[in-house]
């Protein structure tokens, strides 16, 4: 087995999240009267923490702007907002297969724990993964953090793990650790800029992972 552990992002690489994150961040921007970002500008922080997410779009918030962008995000996105996110096609063929073939397999996200918990809930996907590590427990995406706490749980060199990703954030995570990666075509960004951190390949549907691994 060439490797053992597979990491994945979340949004955008298991979870079709992506529109509803967007909608979610631009109706916070018009609820608090921030300027409201373009689409491309929010899929452009995707998978890194909220905080500087939420600096990077709004500049540096005030302490009372902040407790209210972060208050109504999480309940438009949890909430309000009405677009569908459910996991991508054949996400749980996908999982269940590489589970039988005996991969270990984890979670590295920019969520916050809670909702990382939530979304496995909804999703009934929890029981796929023997790790994971979430924005409010490491540093934020490209930095390697993640992928080294998971690899001191698992026990494994980064050798024998691959990192799968929608973002250049998380091929620029796996490449600052020196773990191999696969994009997906079908989240954040596209091929061409997946393809400038030098992913082994850019996937356009997640069964075509099983042929990598």
């Amino acid at each position: 087995m060439k490797y053992p552990l597979i990491i994945f992002d979340w949004d955008g690489t298991l979870m079709d999240s992506i529109g509803r994150i967007v909608s979610s961040m631009q109706q916070t921007a018009r609820q608090l009267k921030l300027t409201v970002p373009t689409e491309q500008a929010v899929r452009d922080i995707i998978g890194i923490s909220l905080n500087p997410a939420i600096e990077r779009l709004f500049g540096q918030l005030d302490i009372q702007q902040y407790d209210q962008f972060m208050n109504y995000y999480r309940e438009c996105y949890v909430v309000n907002d009405p677009t569908p996110s459910p996991l991508f096609h054949k996400a749980h063929d996908v999982l269940a297969e590489l589970r039988q073939r005996g991969h270990l397999l984890a979670v590295a996200t920019g969520k916050a724990r809670h909702g990382l918990e939530r979304v496995w809930d909804e999703s009934q996907s929890r029981h796929y993964f023997d790790f994971s590590r979430c924005a409010d427990e490491s540093e934020s995406k490209p930095s390697p953090q993640m992928l080294r706490d998971i690899l001191h749980q698992a026990g494994l060199g980064a050798d024998k793990a691959i990192m799968v990703g929608d973002s250049i954030h998380d091929m620029k995570m796996a490449k600052n650790m020196g773990m191999a990666r696969l994009g997906v075509s079908f989240g954040a960004h596209d091929r061409q800029r997946l393809m400038t951190h030098q992913p082994l390949a850019v996937i356009d549907q997640l069964s075509d992972l099983l042929q990598h691994v």
